[in-house]
């Protein structure tokens, strides 16, 4: 199978965050008594400071004890702190994070979605191992980017971006929506704006939506589903200096290149412009930055 055909097939496996359903929240039972306990404590040697999730809310501000919560639990499975097969009790992580019940059981519901952890009747729920994880779930993306495997993750998404964006620029090429390409044009303004002012965040913002503007023109909605992929790309970025790691004039040149190719409908030469957009330039490397607010 292709890299790309994998990669489509995984990206459809990608769920969002949300409350439980009816009758879901009993799949992670607290057990009534220590005796009911599967295996032993998840969090023996575990940093205290993670088990205080109420008392880092400023950190995690506009997150909400839930989204916290699947944010801490999500960075330990991710970092090996809780490897694969370890039992997650329900009752030790509220006491340890001095939350909820329903909190605990909508955060294993997520993670579960997210191909993290299991539930299973007379077994517990437990850590499943890195094959079992939707890789292309973008809080994976974020969580492996700022973790132990951050070289692996930056080098797996330049790659994907390889397979992905070339692609879709040439397809882009054949579909003459002059307001998405005129949407693209604004883009590249904004982006130019931003340089000469030095507003790194707006050039940032401004460069997500271009990329994500460009998969939506290509007109296959298998490749607009990896969308979330390129921002997450974006957004994590570090290691040597990409065209769309750095706000620079060359960037926003091979940009600009990419829209005159649009508009002349050459699909071959915005293939070609994004390849050298996505080209890795190895004169420098910038400090990766914190992981984004929610």
């Amino acid at each position: 199978m292709s890299t790309l055909a994998h990669t489509m097939m995984t990206a459809a496996r990608s769920a969002d965050s949300g409350l439980a359903g009816p009758g879901e929240l009993d799949r992670y039972p607290f057990p009534e008594s220590a005796a009911d306990r599967v295996g032993v404590s998840a969090w023996d040697g575990t940093d205290h400071e993670l088990g205080r999730v109420g008392r880092r809310a400023t950190g995690n501000r506009g997150r909400g004890l839930h989204g916290q919560l699947v944010q801490q639990l999500g960075q330990m499975i991710v970092s090996g702190d809780l490897g694969a097969d370890r039992p997650l009790v329900p009752e030790e992580i509220g006491q340890r994070f001095e939350v909820s019940r329903t909190v605990v059981r909508e955060s294993l519901r997520v993670l579960e979605a997210k191909g993290l952890v299991s539930a299973r009747p007379n077994v517990g729920t437990r850590v499943r191992p890195v094959s079992d994880w939707n890789l292309l779930d973008p809080d994976i993306i974020e969580w492996r980017a700022f973790g132990p495997q951050r070289d692996d993750q930056r080098r797996e998404l330049n790659e994907l971006r390889w397979t992905i964006e070339p692609l879709a620029a040439r397809l882009a090429a054949g579909h003459g929506r002059e307001d998405v390409q005129q949407r693209l044009a604004d883009m590249v303004e904004i982006m130019g704006h931003a340089l000469g002012q030095g507003d790194a965040i707006t050039f940032s913002r401004a460069d997500a939506e271009f990329h994500s503007l460009l998969i939506q023109l290509a007109g296959n909605r298998m490749l607009e589903h990896l969308s979330g992929i390129v921002s997450a790309a974006l957004h994590v970025s570090g290691g040597p200096v990409t065209g769309c790691d750095r706000p620079n004039e060359t960037a926003i040149g091979h940009h600009a290149r990419i829209v005159d190719a649009l508009a002349a409908g050459d699909g071959t030469g915005a293939e070609s412009a994004m390849r050298h957009l996505l080209t890795v330039h190895p004169e420098g490397e910038r400090v990766v930055p914190a992981p984004r607010e929610h």
